[in-house]
């Protein structure tokens, strides 16, 4: 008898495990628990799917759970089914190990992360008690998800409870504030604990409060002004010279700040000369333009400037940045294509519509149409997703290849559908056989080829992020689709995300930033004002000079660098100009000018300029040492635009530079051999390497050294512009 009972034991046990709770223990009264709804959002508030513990990519201590509960359906199965089904025990609830780890009463390596007497305690025992259903019968879906309030000004110190709000398909809704995940995007602005109660800093500014729940998002904006209030009267006194500085006067005064003045005439002409042509102005543009005294000069200035080829190779420049693979990759030849293709569209100063529709459905032979190198690189369907996406859209769907997005509503479902677009992408030629790559590789439209699901395997049909781009039979080619929804005029992203790039390139910060990354959770930091830009850029037909010509116009811009005691603090409202370290090529090529002395770059022909290289892995140790991309990286775009100790070093002690200054045919040396009195000198030198007039001490500066007895004038021109080289007014912009 007690033998058969051993060898029935096992049985009996499995029997306990299997039988629903309402068998083995009793059904219990209360309303049914649904683990999509109620449970997730416990597990992900106490961090129990977080990327650190068993949300990472294979789990911890041989739990795995999907990255932050997107995957419901995969995370019931392993607490319910995988490992035998060890983690839940119906026969005795309390006894499961989805309650003993994390309220300590076990060892756990993640401590203790609920309490016993919590709700969120009883809501699980329950649901094992229950069952253990995967969805409770007549549970409705979430359809929203909301915090409020959705914005608030606060003063400094000032706390704020938020309440989070869930909406579902029933019409009825939740207060799941102790369910949902609080994080600020910048503490020191304005900070949020676990239950949503934000607390203002000291700092002047603004930031976004993200509350998520299961896979939704929702912020809260929130404003720090000035403890002082400033008249209404002195905002609009303030000069409006477009729809720009209406909505940057807007924002400042709701954080009590007040611009800067407005610039001189020779820091506006340096300014706009190297951000929208690369280089600095001529002495003879500097004698011009001061002495210009028409009332539109700048606008006329600007107008001129746009026209000339400087403007399209340094924007141009810009884009290779972007665009540009490892020549050690695709091919040399290759790369030279594609650098010509982009070159001349920016030349032909292209709308930027049609230059990205040239650029997502090329096809043909990478020696013959550049812009196919985009797909010899990026050689498969996910890889070209990411790059089209966050250039051209300003979504980054990579964390979508593998889990939903953390920050954002787009799920791998988003990502496999947009990356269906260029599933049948044809290929022909010997392909990549890197380090050299060199034969030719040709593009086109397939008639086969698909993307799989990585989880469900399920092939998927092309599908935008939002909207209506379908794919029909009639179809030749997916990405003709695809362009017209990226550059549709309702695509309010595709206009903005450019517009923000040009904003950064010029005002020293996007206002979002990165400027690649629009989300709910990284709003702009003057909303109403990008939304402003995106549609001037769209109306004007995308025309990238016509948006330049606006910015450049406004008051904003053309404000002065040096700080007020209300605007010392602000770094993102623009309430004056931005100082920035010159880009390496457009130093580099303004050092050429000063010296007189053109440099030499391997595989480029004579009198070639720093932005007309087409790879970094042309050598120069000055671009590389102010911050050129790692020509290894892949693809090379990130630039260093911090200043560094060796790039004050490298001004001081280049052997190259000091041989530039010292040689016969430079500009020190025909200087010192001209005619011109000291007080001459002084002007083209501050003209040339500054921008402007010198005033009355530096010009009493340059005559006493060049007056000096026994003074070589040749060697103290060379030491004076050695010396004015090495100041931040050269290397900066002011």
């Amino acid at each position: 008898m007690l033998s058969m009972f051993i060898r029935l034991l096992p049985v009996y046990v499995l029997f306990l495990v299997l039988t629903p709770a309402s068998c083995a223990i009793g059904a219990d009264s209360d309303s049914s628990v649904d683990f999509h709804n109620d449970l997730q959002p416990i597990l992900t508030r106490r961090g129990c799917n977080q990327g650190a513990c068993h949300g990472k990519a294979r789990g911890q201590g041989g739990f795995q759970l999907s990255l932050l509960g997107f995957d419901s359906t995969y995370d019931h199965n392993a607490i319910t089914k995988e490992a035998r089904g060890r983690r839940v025990f119906p026969g005795a609830p309390d006894r499961s190990l989805l309650l003993t780890k994390p309220t300590g009463q076990v060892p756990h390596g993640g401590g203790v992360r609920l309490q016993a007497d919590s709700p969120e305690y009883a809501l699980i025992l329950q649901w094992i008690k229950q069952g253990m259903t995967r969805q409770a019968d007549g549970t409705p879906a979430l359809k929203s998800f909301a915090v409020t309030p959705d914005s608030a000004v606060l003063e400094n110190n000032q706390q704020l409870p938020l309440k989070a709000i869930a909406h579902y398909e029933d019409g009825s809704q939740r207060d799941v504030t102790s369910l949902a995940v609080f994080q600020s995007n910048e503490m020191p602005i304005a900070a949020v604990d676990e239950n949503g109660q934000v607390t203002a800093g000291s700092i002047t500014g603004s930031t976004a409060i993200m509350a998520r729940f299961m896979d939704r998002i929702a912020t809260c904006d929130i404003i720090i002004p000035r403890p002082e209030v400033v008249p209404v009267n002195e905002y609009a006194q303030l000069p409006v010279n477009n729809f720009i500085d209406e909505l940057v006067w807007k924002r400042l005064q709701k954080l009590n700040i007040t611009p800067s003045g407005p610039c001189n005439d020779q820091v506006y002409l340096r300014r706009v000369t190297t951000d929208l042509c690369g280089r600095i102005p001529t002495p003879e543009e500097v004698q011009m333009f001061l002495e210009d005294e028409s009332a539109d000069k700048r606008k006329k200035l600007v107008d001129h400037l746009v026209l000339e080829p400087d403007f399209a190779d340094h924007w141009a420049n810009k884009w290779m940045d972007l665009l540009r693979p490892n020549p050690y990759h695709v091919g040399i030849k290759t790369v030279l294509s594609y650098d010509r293709w982009i070159r001349e569209r920016f030349h032909q100063r292209m709308p930027w519509d049609q230059f990205v529709r040239e650029l997502v459905t090329a096809r043909g032979g990478t020696w013959r149409n550049g812009a196919v190198t985009l797909f010899r690189d990026r050689r498969s369907p996910d890889e070209i997703t990411t790059l089209v996406s966050q250039l051209f859209v300003g979504v980054r769907l990579d964390c979508c290849k593998c889990h939903h997005h953390p920050f954002e509503k787009w799920s791998q479902d988003d990502f496999y559908g947009f990356a269906a677009y260029f599933g049948k992408l044809g290929r022909k030629g010997t392909g990549i056989s890197a380090p050299i790559s060199g034969s030719e590789e040709f593009i086109f439209a397939g008639k086969k080829g698909s993307v799989a699901h990585p989880v469900s395997g399920k092939t998927m049909e092309p599908k935008p992020l939002w909207g209506d781009a379908a794919v029909t039979a009639d179809t030749l080619d997916p990405r003709e689709v695809l362009a017209e929804w990226i550059t549709s005029p309702d695509n309010y992203l595709f206009s903005q995300v450019m517009a923000n790039r040009i904003w950064a390139d010029l005002m020293g910060r996007g206002l979002v930033e990165p400027v690649d990354d629009f989300r709910a959770t990284n709003p702009a930091t003057n909303q109403p004002l990008i939304e402003a830009l995106g549609n001037h850029f769209r109306d004007s037909g995308f025309s990238i000079t016509e948006l330049m010509k606006t910015i450049t116009a406004s008051y904003v811009y053309q404000l002065s660098s040096l700080p007020n005691e209300r605007n010392a603090a602000d770094t993102r409202n623009y309430s004056r100009h931005y100082r920035h370290r010159l880009r390496a090529e457009v130093l580099l090529d303004a050092f050429v000018e000063v010296s007189g002395i053109p440099r030499t770059f391997g595989a480029m022909p004579p009198g070639t300029k720093a932005k007309q290289i087409w790879t970094h892995r042309t050598t120069s140790l000055f671009l590389d040492t102010f911050g050129r991309p790692d020509p290894n990286q892949d693809p090379p775009c990130e630039r260093t635009k911090d200043s560094a100790v060796v790039q004050a070093l490298h001004l001081m002690n280049s052997e190259q530079m000091f041989k530039d200054i010292q040689d016969n045919d430079g500009v020190a040396a025909r200087l010192a051999a001209s005619e011109f009195r000291p007080t001459e000198i002084a002007e083209q030198l501050y003209r040339l390497i500054y921008g402007r007039n010198p005033v009355a001490e530096e010009i009493e500066l340059v005559n006493n050294v060049l007056n000096e007895e026994s003074a070589d004038r040749r060697k103290s021109v060379e030491d004076l512009m050695w010396a004015m080289i090495n100041t931040p007014e050269f290397v900066f912009q002011n």
